[in-house]
C-alpha cells in the first residue's frame, strides 16, 4: 500500500475558510490516502522568525506534500512552512501576495483573474458539501446573510420574503439560519415571528455540523445573494436553490458570479419564484472540490 500524502492544512480561525479547505482535503481523501495535519496560522512575529531562519515551529513529523490555505491570514505561514519543510503550496483564492508565489491558485472565475499554469479557476468557492442522496422536496432551508459591502440588507424586506415564502409553502418544514453579519434587528424579528412557523436557530446557537446536516436533507434552499459560500454549498448538495432579493451595492465580483448563475439558470429569484416560476434542482452536478482534486492528483500525485 503506498505511503498517504501528508497534507498541512494551515487554518485561521474562521469557519468559511476551513469549510473551504475541508472540502478539498476530503476530495483528496477520496482519491488517494492521505494524512492531514492542521497547522495554525502564525502570527506575524513567529511568521517573520520562521522566514528570516528557514525553521517552522511545527517542524516534526514527516515533511508536508500539500500545504493548503485559504484566507489572507494563511498565506506567509504557507510559504514559510514550505521554505522550511517543502511541499507543494494550494491557496483557494486569488492572494493578495502574487500568485507566482504558489504552485497552485483556486480562484473563482468572478474574480476575473486569467487562467495560468498554476492558476485554475473555480465556479465560487469550494466546500465540503458533497451531493445528497437524502434530499426531500418537504424539507426547507432558509440561510441568511447580513450587512456587506456588495449588497444593501433591509431587515423588513428580507423578513417580508421570508415569512411570505413559508406561508406559501405551508407542507413544507421549514429551518432558518442566520450568519455573523446577520443585524440583531433581523435576528430579532424573525426569532419574534418564527416560533410558530419554522425552527430558528441562530449562528452562534447552532452546533458545528448542524448546517451540513441540514442541507444535506433540504430539497430546497433559499440564500441571500451576499452569502456566496451558502449558496454554494447548497448547490453542491443538489438542492433546488432561490435566491432572495437584495439590490446590489455595485458590480464586484461577488456580484459578478451570482448574476452568472443566475443567467445560467442554476438559481431563481424570490420576484420569478413568485410569478409562478419553480425553483430547480441543478442540471448538472456540482462539485468545484472534486473537480480540484482531480486535478491535483492527476498531474502531482499520478502513481499514489
Amino acid at each position: 500500500m503506498s505511503a498517504p500524502c501528508v497534507i498541512w492544512r494551515v487554518i485561521d480561525g474562521k469557519r468559511g475558510h476551513e469549510r473551504q479547505t475541508q472540502g478539498l482535503v476530503q476530495a483528496l481523501g477520496r482519491l488517494m490516502p492521505v494524512a492531514v495535519r492542521n497547522i495554525p496560522a502564525l502570527s506575524e512575529a513567529q511568521t517573520f522568525r520562521s522566514l528570516v531562519t528557514g525553521r517552522f515551529p511545527a517542524a516534526d513529523g514527516p515533511p508536508p506534500a500539500i500545504i493548503v490555505g485559504a484566507g489572507h491570514g494563511t498565506h506567509l505561514t504557507m510559504i514559510a512552512a514550505q521554505r522550511a519543510r517543502g511541499g507543494k503550496t494550494v491557496v483557494l483564492m486569488n492572494p493578495g501576495l502574487p500568485r507566482r508565489y504558489f504552485d497552485l491558485c483556486l480562484v473563482p472565475r468572478h474574480d476575473g483573474v486569467a487562467e495560468a499554469p498554476n492558476v485554475l479557476l473555480t465556479v465560487g468557492a469550494l466546500n465540503a458539501m458533497e451531493l445528497s442522496a437524502e434530499l426531500n422536496r418537504k424539507t426547507g432551508l432558509i440561510l441568511l446573510g447580513g450587512l456587506s459591502p456588495h449588497y444593501h440588507w433591509r431587515t423588513r424586506v428580507v423578513v417580508a420574503q421570508v415569512r411570505d415564502i413559508v406561508g406559501r409553502c405551508r407542507d413544507v418544514r421549514w429551518s432558518l439560519t442566520t450568519s455573523p453579519r446577520t443585524p440583531g434587528a433581523t435576528v430579532d424579528l424573525l426569532r419574534e415571528w418564527a416560533a410558530h412557523d419554522l425552527e430558528f436557530v441562530a449562528f452562534d446557537e447552532a452546533p458545528l455540523n448542524w448546517l451540513p446536516s441540514r442541507l444535506r436533507r433540504a430539497g430546497q434552499v433559499w440564500v441571500t445573494p451576499d452569502s456566496v459560500s451558502m449558496l454554494y454549498e447548497a448547490l453542491t448538495s443538489g438542492a433546488a436553490v432561490g435566491l432572495l432579493d437584495l439590490d446590489a451595492a455595485g458590480t464586484g465580483r461577488v456580484v459578478r458570479g451570482v448574476e452568472e448563475l443566475h443567467r445560467q439558470g442554476t438559481i431563481v429569484r424570490y420576484a420569478e419564484w413568485r410569478a409562478g416560476r419553480p425553483l430547480h434542482r441543478p442540471a448538472a452536478q456540482f462539485n468545484e472540490a472534486a473537480r480540484c482534486a482531480g486535478w491535483i492528483r492527476e498531474r502531482w500525485f499520478p502513481d499514489l
